[in-house]
């Protein structure tokens, strides 16, 4: 018999306390044995790999095991671990982390994100994308390392959440240049926060918003049409926790797409006015996107290592840095079948499957004499190419 009780600072509840009691052994990280205060555990403490202990007790074959788990432990927590281990636990949970840490903090949530996890890529894009993020906290992933991953591109406010429901409980609102300087004690929860985020429209689904109702649309000075730019989304692919690169982003439209879609992306542009109309467009369509203005390739050097990039202008040398960077995919539009030669060959070399396509597409069009005809578009060449990174994790 496997219960498992999750644990956050207050009193157990009568069934919790119950399984206690009448428990042979106890086993669970020291932070949740912390959590139980002076209630007393009279059964003998197992420390180790879950699973081994799990085994070990069931291989006894006598009474009950419980397993001590933060909040409540089916969410992030060992319940997944144990049912993936054929394992079907009695689960008594607590009040979730995340949960507390709002409360803490004054701030309702339904419409943050929860994240976590052992890639800290992912969770600083989350919060690069998205305007209210509860990361919990793992090794690795606390307010100094993503305050340092989020500056100078992404400025965010923390709330860091110590020992919640603890003796030495503390939450500090932090600057990210404090976060990264400043000794923390057993940090529960950091809450990322855009403070120049505008409020949403009451929504009907918590956490990130649904995707948006089309994409490939009309765009200020856009430079590819719609027809083109839905297949570049396409073999994109951006999401949640994917940081995208639009090299030679012109007035945007391909990181406008991406970050309605939930990627964040930084898009490379050296006209201003280029840039001008990628800020109309950013702010029309209400995203984020980090802007660098700058010469490709030297403006790439400082970047975050992107999981995709698009390379809407730029010579041989832009798409050569850009692969050498590793991205899951890289995505070039390119307009004369001599630069799709020379792009292929650059991408195969760095070890990619890649592959060109001819778009040209025509719209309908209106004439003066009441006929309809059409109007065709100049074509274009878009060479793409993916491989998986060693030991990438699936979304």
């Amino acid at each position: 018999m496997i219960t498992v009780v999750g644990v956050d600072g207050s009193e157990l509840s009568a069934v919790a306390r119950a399984r206690l009691d009448e428990a042979v052994a106890v086993t669970g990280p020291e932070r949740a044995f912390r959590r139980l205060g002076p209630a007393p555990v009279r059964a003998r403490r197992l420390d180790g790999p879950l699973l081994e202990v799990v085994d070990a007790h069931l291989e006894e074959g006598e009474g009950r095991l419980v397993v001590l788990a933060e909040g409540d432990p089916g969410f992030f927590d060992v319940v997944k671990e144990l049912r993936g281990h054929g394992v079907m636990p009695e689960v008594l949970p607590a009040l979730p982390l995340a949960s507390r840490a709002f409360a803490k903090a004054g701030l309702a949530w339904e419409d943050a994100l929860v994240v976590t996890g052992e890639r800290l890529d992912r969770v600083v894009n989350a919060c690069r994308a998205h305007h209210k993020v509860a990361v919990l906290v793992g090794p690795g992933i606390g307010p100094a390392e993503i305050a340092r991953e989020l500056a100078p591109t992404t400025p965010r406010a923390l709330i860091v959440c110590e020992d919640l429901g603890g003796p030495d409980e503390r939450i500090t609102h932090s600057r990210m240049g404090e976060a990264t300087t400043r000794p923390w004690k057993d940090p529960d929860v950091v809450l990322v926060l855009d403070p120049l985020h505008r409020p949403y429209e009451p929504g009907w689904v918590a956490g990130a918003r649904p995707g948006p109702p089309e994409w490939a649309l009309d765009f200020d000075g856009g430079g590819l049409s719609p027809e083109v730019r839905a297949f570049v989304l396409a073999k994109i692919g951006p999401r949640l926790g994917d940081l995208v690169w639009d090299v030679g982003a012109g007035s945007g439209e391909i990181a406008v797409e991406c970050a309605r879609l939930g990627a964040a992306v930084v898009a490379v542009e050296r006209e201003e006015e280029s840039c001008a109309r990628l800020r109309r467009n950013v702010i029309a369509h209400g995203v984020k996107v980090a802007l660098t203005r700058g010469q490709a390739p030297p403006a790439l050097e400082p970047l975050a290592d992107p999981d995709a990039v698009f390379v809407g202008g730029g010579g041989a040398d832009v798409v050569e840095v850009c692969a050498a960077r590793n991205p899951r995919v890289l995505v070039c539009a390119l307009r004369t079948v001599e630069q799709v030669v020379t792009v292929l060959e650059i991408l195969r070399r760095h070890g990619y499957q890649a592959e060109g396509v001819q778009i040209q597409s025509s719209r309908l069009v209106l004439h003066p004499d009441g006929t309809h005809g059409l109007a065709a578009a100049d074509p274009v060449f878009v060479v793409h190419s993916s491989r998986s990174r060693s030991g990438e994790s699936k979304p």
